[in-house]
């Protein structure tokens, strides 16, 4: 696959794949920064005394988060779109290496998925089966979201006559996917941030950093593709740690405070709307 000849030393670093790898400096910088953030994670962990719970949100910022992620899917679609057809016209959609993590992620999907089922099958069904479906969606996104801020910048080819334009069509609209669906743990009653949570994804971090420093290469290579693998099923241990039920506190017993909580009504649309 070819590379943007921004330079020769360029080209050496990365022959396949879908972005340039770090090399000298960067990946030393890039390292250090992921470092102090898993250091930061550890700390903040190693300080969590008792679960949290995020506030849950109201049925209007349920309705308004839904909303804005299914236009976010939507945007990513046509901009992942624009993007192809774009690198198509410029004979640059080249065959990409085969996804050989792909496998894992999905057994872990499914893994999450039953895992959480199994965990809530005391709570009503819609709080079960919807908790469930949330853990199998955002667990992905709590690695693909760090990890797309590390290689959005090196992804190639680079698509004329403006690469900063078209990556921003093409990642933009993904963040957003991101970042909403996360949001989507909100809304399961089965959730807490807990003192195992923050220290998996902090040991997430330090895989991360350890990667950058053999060049956070595409994972086609042993090497990379281990890293690959495991921060991946760190991101998902780190998902399931929040929705593991903790130790019971001196008072009355959780309840689901709204047993249809993760759905809107269509009552609720008529009130709102």
């Amino acid at each position: 696959m070819n590379i943007p000849s921004a330079s020769a030393h360029t080209a050496a670093v990365t022959q396949s794949g879908t972005w340039v790898s770090y090399a000298g400096s960067s990946r030393i910088v890039l390292a250090l920064i992921l470092l102090a953030a898993a250091a930061g994670a550890a700390y903040a962990g190693a300080r969590l005394r008792r679960p949290v719970r995020p506030a849950q949100p109201g049925r209007t910022a349920r309705f308004l988060v839904l909303v804005t992620w299914v236009v976010s899917i939507a945007a990513f679609l046509v901009g992942l779109t624009i993007y192809a057809m774009r690198a198509r016209q410029e004979h640059l959609l080249h065959a990409v290496p085969a996804n050989n993590v792909a496998p894992v992620t999905a057994i872990c999907v499914i893994a999450i998925f039953l895992v959480v089922l199994l965990l809530g099958r005391s709570r009503s069904q819609w709080v079960m089966l919807g908790s469930a479906a949330i853990a199998a969606m955002a667990a992905p996104m709590i690695f693909e979201l760090p990890f797309d801020l590390i290689v959005m910048a090196r992804t190639f080819p680079a698509i004329p006559p403006d690469p900063a334009m078209y990556r921003a069509l093409f990642f933009v609209p993904l963040f957003l996917v991101e970042v909403t669906t996360l949001s989507l743990m909100t809304f399961s009653p089965m959730v807490k941030v807990s003192r195992a949570a923050v220290l998996s994804f902090a040991l997430m971090l330090a895989v991360f950093a350890a990667w950058a420093l053999t060049g956070f290469a595409y994972p086609s290579a042993p090497v990379p593709y281990a890293f690959n693998v495991v921060s991946k099923i760190l991101a998902f241990v780190t998902a399931l740690c929040l929705f593991l039920p903790q130790r019971a506190q001196a008072g009355p017993p959780d309840r689901d405070p709204d047993p249809a909580g993760l759905l809107v009504t269509a009552a609720d649309l008529q009130r709102i709307l």
